[in-house]
């Protein structure tokens, strides 16, 4: 593999794709330097202020609404912070890795949240930590306030323990089923007792609804609590494999190579559980870069849009049409299916989606109207009926000037090269009903929107 298809690996599995611009500039560089780059991007990376009002203190005015209008705006703030996080993700000004990083965070703490604030403050402790120690990121998490509430931990008090927070800990966002028992559960809901959040969304510990007593977990007595719980579960390899195993899947292949996890996982908890060490372990080494493993993801929702915002500059005039495209592809930000966020892989492909999938391109680039419908009620298609028309602008002048000059025999190839991640040879008697030749830039456009239209568009 040459350093420009390596490149574009890498950008898309730690990104959502490169640019025209930063491939131009990028293409020849040394893909040591541009992983040392990604990093360094990152953690210079300033993060978004949470918007005014948003934190869940309400102003007078929306003090005195009705419930249904506070829903009502609380839905139009979410979807805002939604909105404005995907065209973060597909900014080649941004950090791609950064929000490729929250990204992942964002799915594996799954949570859902109707106030506004505490989402983007739970998005903000994402990217505060992402790329920084784990421990420090579960330990975050744990004190947010959006998932103390999404999992019932205000309730969990000394006189009656809830366990919902202390089991998705274990099964979902550290060690995972099988490595500890119904006993250490109930034992670590004794630990987070009192760990509550008050109106504003801050972490509170209420000291008196806390267990002080002493606590059997993982066959160790003491008087423990929750900081102590969750570094008892980190003392576990168990633990470093769970996540090196889910990083895995998400960065380099669904189909898992347990030697390569089990170097990823001995990385990861060598290190103290330093994240950056562990996706440096994955970007550098050469395994990442196999064929087996390059271009056999699908996109997710997600990924798909923002890598058509990154390639083509695309700007929404209605962003609430960003949002209903979402849910017709089946991932919405801040709106996971449940605590375990969402499947990923084949799950995101169905005929449906499959049909919005191979169209987006012609329906960003033409301003067209959705055709699919998602599963709503008839007064819910009324209200959506405006959402279904995309009005968004794309700049396709950087990516014409990529090709512009690029001899016609040559140009699908180099095109399908640039677009695509598969390997498979693109035929040009298919696309020869679909382009235009009465200049090159509409030539290299049609051919353009032919080759998005293809499934393998779909593949990173």
């Amino acid at each position: 593999m040459n350093t420009p298809q390596r490149l574009q690996h890498l950008y898309w599995r730690a990104g959502f794709g490169m640019s025209p611009k930063e491939w131009s500039s990028k293409k020849k560089r040394s893909t040591q330097k541009v992983i040392d780059e990604l990093f360094k991007n990152a953690h210079q990376a300033s993060q978004r202020k949470v918007v005014k009002n948003g934190n869940g203190i309400e102003s007078s005015e929306m003090a005195m609404a009705s419930k249904k209008e506070k829903r009502k705006e609380n839905k139009i703030r979410i979807g805002s912070h939604n909105t404005d996080w995907v065209l973060r993700m597909g900014n080649p000004d941004e950090s791609a890795l950064l929000e490729k990083m929250t990204l992942f965070w964002h799915g594996h703490f799954a949570c859902r949240t109707k106030v506004p604030g505490w989402a983007r403050n739970q998005l903000n402790t994402i990217r505060k930590h992402a790329l920084g120690n784990f421990r420090e990121l579960v330990l975050a998490i744990a004190r947010d306030g959006s998932m103390i509430r999404y999992l019932n931990n205000q309730q969990n008090k000394k006189r009656k323990p809830n366990e919902n927070f202390a089991r998705e800990l274990m099964e979902l966002f550290t060690i995972g089923r099988g490595n500890y028992t119904e006993k250490d559960v109930k034992e670590a809901a004794r630990a987070f007792t009192g760990w509550s959040s008050n109106l504003k969304g801050d972490f509170v510990f209420r000291k008196r609804q806390h267990d002080f007593g002493q606590k059997i977990f993982f066959g160790k007595k003491g008087k423990w609590d929750g900081d102590e719980i969750i570094d008892m579960i980190l003392e576990k390899r168990e633990t470093s494999e769970f996540i090196a195993r889910k990083a895995y899947r998400f960065f380099v292949n669904d189909k898992i190579d347990e030697r390569n996890v089990e170097y990823l996982a001995r990385v990861f908890y060598d290190s103290n559980y330093d994240i950056e060490k562990l996706m440096r372990a994955i970007f550098e080494s050469k395994w990442f870069f196999d064929e087996e493993n390059v271009g056999v993801k699908i996109k997710s929702p997600i990924e798909l849009l923002a890598g058509m915002i990154r390639t083509f500059e695309v700007e929404f005039r209605n962003p609430a049409a960003l949002i209903f495209i979402e849910k017709a592809l089946g991932q919405v930000l801040f709106d996971p299916p449940n605590v375990a966020g969402w499947a990923g892989g084949k799950s995101w492909i169905d005929n449906s989606t499959l049909m919005l999938r191979l169209n987006m391109a012609n329906v960003l680039f033409q301003n067209s109207e959705l055709n699919l419908k998602i599963k709503e009620d008839f007064k819910a298609q009324k209200r959506n009926k405006r959402k279904r028309k995309v009005q968004a602008s794309v700049n396709f002048k950087p990516f014409y000037n990529l090709f512009k000059r690029e001899n016609e025999k040559l140009l699908l190839k180099k095109m399908g090269g640039f677009i695509l991640q598969t390997k498979g040879q693109l035929n040009e008697s298919t696309f020869e009903n679909f382009i235009i030749k009465n200049n090159k830039e509409d030539l290299v456009k049609t051919l353009c929107l032919r080759i998005m239209s293809l499934p393998e568009y779909q593949l990173m």
